[in-house]
């Protein structure tokens, strides 16, 4: 198997980069920041800026998933949070394992279709 560089993860991604990642406005992040403050305690660095950390991102994932993939309404997310917190974020860790496996297959299956 050919060598992979290990992909670098950053410690903080500004605002402006999550929401390129989830392709929603800056302006919703900072509104579900506001309507789930329990589950989004984010740091800002000394200007004020927001930074995101993996484990936010992974919130925020999960919160997406909630309100724009599966229809909950803030009220019915922020609930179904409270009462199933730990059975959410189990599913974000195995949906990300999931998206890395397909990625690591789909670049074997490149290398063995162009040998």
């Amino acid at each position: 198997m050919p060598y992979k560089e290990k992909e670098i993860e950053k410690m903080f991604y500004s605002i402006g980069e999550v929401a390129d990642m989830f392709q929603v406005n800056t302006s919703l992040l900072r509104f579900w920041e506001k309507e789930f403050s329990t589950i989004l305690d984010l740091s800002k660095d000394s200007r004020g800026n927001r930074q995101y950390t993996a484990q936010d991102i992974s919130k925020i994932r999960v919160l997406y998933n909630l309100i724009k993939e599966q229809g909950y309404t803030l009220e019915g997310a922020l609930k179904y949070l409270k009462e199933n917190r730990k059975e959410a974020f189990e599913k974000d860790a195995l949906y990300t394992s999931l998206l890395k496996i397909k990625e690591q297959l789909l670049a074997l299956k490149k290398i063995q279709t162009e040998d």
